[in-house]
């Protein structure tokens, strides 16, 4: 009787992977990604925010077919909702999926709408965490849009993470710097988010995000007054990242 062949870990394919990959451009590792048959079948997950274009461009020109998911947190700024409108037509996103929280969740969590004033992590898990676990079901992987430049917690971030053991995460973007996001949006010729220009340089719900002052980090905006840097979609060590990430030479952090 013939045996299957042993699968590799999801570790050791993201090892794999970041090996194999490592020398490569954004491109290069988008396009590959999208036909390579270790990284499975794979959705983009964008906020539609101040940097998100980029990536959505990138998408559209190597498989403009791939699955955009939106998450609509129902507390957006307008700016944000008439942003994603504009971009779905300008690239012509053609399977463009709006995923928002289960209202009965939203009615029995959340009723008032208020939750975010005193629970901003339970207030990102119902309406981000959730709906998005849901529907990344039946994907192998999803693709953001992080970068290291963008918070202590991604600096030494790779183009493929193992998201716990359930999924790959592609970032093709992991390696770029605020002046290659400016180049290529300049050389493209992609509108910003309107937003941008009144002091926004990182967007998120409006209850939760305000403008940033020169000089303050770009996601100072961002839970401002929190230590609070990530929504909780993206982890660190497998736990929502909360303040930095202390560094030491224990096995526990350096995994």
């Amino acid at each position: 009787m013939l045996l299957e062949p042993i699968r590799p870990s999801l570790d050791d394919r993201v090892r794999a992977l970041n090996e194999s990959y490592r020398h490569h451009s954004a491109t290069a590792v988008l396009e590959r990604a999208l036909n390579d048959p270790d990284v499975g079948n794979l959705a983009l997950v964008s906020s539609f925010g101040a940097e998100s274009v980029v990536l959505l461009h990138l998408v559209s020109v190597v498989a403009p077919g791939t699955p955009v998911i939106f998450i609509d947190t129902e507390m957006l700024f307008p700016e944000t909702l008439e942003y994603q409108r504009e971009l779905a037509q300008k690239l012509n996103l053609t399977d463009l999926r709006t995923i928002r929280a289960d209202r009965r969740d939203t009615s029995f969590e959340d009723p008032d709408g208020t939750l975010h004033q005193f629970n901003t992590d339970a207030c990102c898990n119902l309406r981000k965490v959730v709906p998005l676990e849901r529907a990344l079901k039946g994907f192998d992987g999803w693709i953001t849009g992080r970068k290291r430049f963008q918070a202590g917690t991604r600096a030494a971030l790779e183009f493929f993470e193992n998201e716990e053991n359930k999924r790959l995460k592609v970032n093709p973007l992991a390696h770029w710097g605020r002046e290659d996001i400016e180049d290529y949006m300049v050389n493209n010729r992609l509108p910003r988010h309107p937003l941008v220009a009144k002091g926004y340089p990182s967007i998120g719900c409006a209850p939760c995000t305000s403008p940033v002052k020169e000089g303050e980090d770009p996601r100072a905006g961002r839970w401002r007054g929190s230590r609070k840097q990530e929504c909780g979609i993206h982890f660190v060590g497998g736990k929502a990242v909360r303040g930095p990430v202390a560094q030491d030479n224990t096995k526990e952090n350096a995994a």
